[in-house]
């Protein structure tokens, strides 16, 4: 046997351990390999049979359970505080507001949810009298009539003794040291959602130390909203300091009615038809007073037992486990209401239960995705070739390997827009001037929107043309939807206006080839921005060449997020870029961007107008297309407005960002729908499928185990028989001796 074997190492190796034990010793050494051998034996055989990588029980993989990510810990899930994407993915299962979007139509189309029909609609006069004339509306009236079968998930707010009274409504020392989470508790009841929940909500929404982020922008619709908000926020200010629960049923709104258990009125101050969007949102989600007095307790607020930790809602699902630093739980909702999938028979949900999984690296999610343990991802820039292939004509589709496993690419235009602003106030670029225009005209034809969207984007966007984005009324495609300032209609598609243009334009605005005719020296204009970290170098790099291809120089300034923030609000930046997502899908919630009034240096920074900008026929229009419905006269002036801003270029126009989410062949009902929040109770899984592919994808490479279990068998036969030789000659040298 060759002295380099593997096998003959082996057999010298244990050879040698013989040797050195003691006779009475060696046949615990065969036990010890023997049991070595069947556990490998044993591996060996689970490694064939079983996926041995799988983050989860198999119990749980072959459930009716989703499986996804989260990238951050939620700050808030209280519906009142919580404005944040990756908190209303959460909440928005557990919460119902009043109406909903309809899944699967396009435009997006509001429906009832928790209302029985739409909210019925009264305009009324000075007087409080009914009328249909537009000039002498004062009011407007919504009537809400709730459904009678909706109740909360259980939960011990709701919890009574044999009296009738709250159960934990005044928790002892001695509970409270036997609870840690709200599941700790042991009796939990539930009980009928009542108009008097929404009220409440509206309610906590008004009370400043809650810090609701739209109340400021409700304040102006909701009738008596504001007096009401001085006067309980004085209220709880007081209450704080005598450490007494503030309990809202004793307060009431001037403009919100409980008419009785199933009908709400909510009177709002002139015509405003988007108050039906804020009526789909999370903020609007009802609040029973029973939660709220009980999350008030202050052995529950030092236990972190609260509103933005324990949900208590009337949705399909409730939040079984919070672990913020690693996984999220959500399980079905056994009082949900009866609720059907568009257009059928089918019962909602489909999912027993979903598990958010806290993934900070996308590279580690994006290959449990490839090994089918999440059942949708998003696609990241490392992993963007290796799922996206571009065709030709720059249409985007699946790579082969993405199509054999079965994966769906999920693609849709975001009712969301990123742009570059001027500062309107700055004495260089702001101004209404013909050559503060064409200023602005040029910068914007010399940023290559298209270039920017290849490079950095991976081609995930679409050039924007004004401030409306697709999908949301007011847009307007082809010929009649371009902007003329920065594009041409050639040959049926739009071209970016060649750099000479812009070039003629700098010129016309004082700057030929970028040198002030004024000073005499080049032209240096300086950007604001958070982008501070080494992968943003290419980026900024790529800004400096837009402008120095028409001789500007561009000076860039990075800071941190809270500093840029507080420059953008005093009007203390020239340039910078800002993005903005649809709340309601209402050209005005786009517009509303640009009206003067909104203007932040104008409004100690609260206003959202972050340009400054300020164009009085702009803003009329503004005001009179603001509570018009969609309708062509209001098309026509959304029309007018477009022109007056593009010509102004306040903004650079930049992107509308495009989604691209991958799913894999066993999840179903997935759809595109950027407004709704609610939309796990229309997906289904087919867990069977999932744990079939899961095995096929994850089967172990059990060759080098099987030669080292080779190798062991053979090192057993060759130490057996080296020990009988061993025996048989002991036994031989004791004979010979005696």
């Amino acid at each position: 046997m060759n002295s380099n074997n593997p096998f003959y190492l082996f057999v010298i190796k244990y050879g040698k351990i013989i040797s050195s034990i003691p006779h009475k010793g060696r046949g615990s050494l065969f036990l010890h390999l023997l049991s070595t051998l069947l556990m490998f034996l044993f591996v060996a055989t689970q490694l064939h049979a079983n996926v041995w990588n799988s983050p989860y029980p198999a119990s749980e993989r072959s459930s009716n359970t989703l499986f996804t990510v989260f990238s951050s810990p939620p700050r808030h899930l209280d519906p009142v505080v919580s404005y944040n994407a990756n908190e209303w993915s959460i909440l928005g299962q557990i919460y119902e507001p009043p109406l909903q979007y309809n899944y699967l139509k396009r435009p997006y189309m509001l429906e009832p949810l928790t209302l029985q029909t739409m909210p019925e609609v009264v305009y009324l006069d000075n007087e409080g009298k009914e009328t249909t004339e537009e000039r002498r509306i004062a009011y407007s009236r919504y009537r809400l009539h709730l459904r009678s079968d909706v109740y909360y998930h259980p939960h011990p707010a709701f919890a009574k003794n044999a009296q009738g009274q709250l159960l934990y409504g005044a928790l002892t020392q001695n509970e409270l040291d036997a609870i840690e989470s709200v599941h700790d508790f042991v009796q939990k009841e539930t009980r009928e959602l009542r108009a008097e929940d929404y009220a409440y909500a509206i309610k906590r929404m008004a009370v400043r130390q809650y810090h609701s982020p739209i109340l400021d922008s409700m304040i102006p619709y909701i009738v008596g909203l504001e007096d009401f908000s001085k006067k309980i926020s004085a209220v709880a200010k007081q209450k704080r300091v005598l450490h007494q629960p503030l309990d809202l049923r004793a307060y009431h709104i001037k403009g919100v009615k409980v008419v009785d258990d199933n009908t709400l009125e909510i009177l709002i101050h002139g015509k405003y038809p988007q108050f039906l969007y804020w009526l789909a949102m999370n903020f609007f989600a009802p609040i029973p007073w029973e939660a709220d007095l009980f999350y008030q307790q202050e052995g529950l607020h030092a236990k972190n037992i609260s509103f933005d930790t324990a949900p208590v809602g009337t949705g399909p699902y409730y939040l079984a486990e919070n672990n913020p630093n690693r996984r999220m739980r959500l399980k079905r909702n056994s009082y949900f209401h009866t609720e059907y999938y568009p257009a059928s028979s089918q019962k909602l949900p489909f999912i027993d239960e979903a598990v958010y999984t806290l993934e900070k690296e996308s590279i580690p999610m994006w290959n449990k995705f490839l090994q089918g343990y999440y059942d949708a991802s998003g696609i990241a820039s490392e992993a963007f070739d290796q799922a996206v292939q571009i065709g030709s004509s720059g249409d985007m589709g699946l790579s082969d390997a993405m199509r054999k496993k079965g994966i769906r690419l999920i693609s849709s235009v975001q009712p969301s827009i990123f742009y570059m602003a001027f500062n309107m106030e700055d004495p260089v670029v702001g101004g209404y001037s013909p050559e503060q225009r064409k200023l602005r005209q040029a910068i914007s034809i010399a940023q290559n929107e298209e270039e920017y969207i290849s490079i950095f984007m991976n081609g995930r966007g679409v050039p924007a043309q004004g401030p409306i984005p697709p999908g949301i009324f007011g847009y307007e495609e082809g010929k009649k939807g371009t902007n003329p300032f920065v594009y041409e209609w050639h040959k049926g598609r739009r071209v970016r206006k060649r750099l000479d243009v812009a070039k003629r334009l700098l010129a016309e605005a004082g700057y030929p080839n970028g040198i002030s005719q004024k000073t005499g020296r080049r032209l240096k204009l300086y950007y604001d921005t958070t982008a501070t970290g080494p992968d943003d170098r290419a980026l900024m790099e790529w800004r400096r060449k837009q402008f120095a291809k028409l001789g500007i120089t561009l000076v860039i300034r990075a800071t941190d997020y809270n500093r840029f923030q507080e420059k953008v609000r005093k009007g203390k930046v020239q340039l910078f870029s800002w993005g903005w997502n649809a709340d309601y899908p209402d050209p005005e919630n786009f517009l509303f961007l640009l009206y003067g009034k909104n203007a932040a240096v104008d409004t100690d920074g609260a206003g959202i107008n972050s340009a400054n900008y300020k164009n009085s026929a702009f803003d009329r229009l503004f005001e009179e297309i603001k509570s018009m419905d969609n309708t062509p006269e209001r098309l026509a002036k959304i029309e007018q407005m477009l022109k007056i801003v593009q010509e102004d270029a306040p903004w650079v126009w930049g992107f509308y960002p495009k989604s691209l989410a991958l799913v894999h062949s066993w999840f179903g009902n997935v759809y595109a729908n950027a407004m709704a929040n609610n939309t796990l109770k229309y997906k289904r899984i087919d867990p069977q499928e999932r744990v079939a592919r899961q095995e096929a994808w994850n089967r172990p490479v059990a060759v080098p185990l099987y030669w080292l279990v080779g190798m062991l068998v053979l090192g057993a036969v060759l130490l057996y028989a080296a020990y009988i030789r061993e025996e048989k000659a002991v036994i031989y040298r004791s004979k010979e001796r005696g």
